[in-house]
């Protein structure tokens, strides 16, 4: 978790829509162009939300990415640690044994136990990694909902059913 990239923000939007949407259903392509983003960036992100269990797939043409849980049970945390792995907030490279008045032996006063900066840096991790935990991707989606007037679902399910639609002409034409 050194630093959270916006392969995380991506990852929680997508997350988002499929949890706000009656049928959750949606392609990679879909939530690429929802977001106005290149579904190639969203090709690489999705996979990983799907080998950590959070979305699953699904082929056909009314397929695509489902929530694989209740949004309620997805917490922040799984998804920064599905998109950038369980790496450390802070890598501490021992700085405090290369002191130039130490000379090859630093004292053992100066490099015993665990560097004091590190621990700040542990403590800060936890809490961080904590209050991801405390969230759950149903808590963002229920905040959205209540802001958001109900037009504007009505318009999201209608722009996803039209491009279904568009498919399955495409589809029909290319069977002919």
């Amino acid at each position: 978790m050194a630093h959270i990239t916006t392969s995380v923000e991506y990852a929680i939007h997508c997350l988002l829509w499929l949890a706000v949407r009656d049928d959750p259903a949606m392609s990679s392509r879909d939530l690429a162009e929802l977001q106005g983003v290149s579904p190639t960036f969203l090709a690489k992100i999705l996979p990983k939300l799907e080998r950590a269990g959070i979305v699953s797939a699904h082929e056909g043409v009314r397929g695509g990415y489902r929530l694989a849980r209740p949004p309620a049970q997805i917490t922040f945390l799984d998804i920064v640690d599905a998109i950038e792995g369980e790496k450390p907030l802070f890598d501490c490279q021992e700085v405090r044994r290369r002191c130039a008045l130490y000379g090859d032996c630093p004292p053992r006063w100066a490099s015993g136990g665990v560097c004091a900066i590190h621990g700040v840096m542990l403590q800060a991790e936890k809490a961080m990694r904590l209050s991801l935990a405390s969230q759950s991707l149903g808590d963002i989606a229920k905040r959205f909902s209540r802001i958001a007037p109900a037009t504007f679902f009505d318009e999201l399910d209608g722009w996803v059913d039209q491009r279904m639609s568009d498919r399955t002409v495409r589809g029909s034409k290319a069977d002919s």
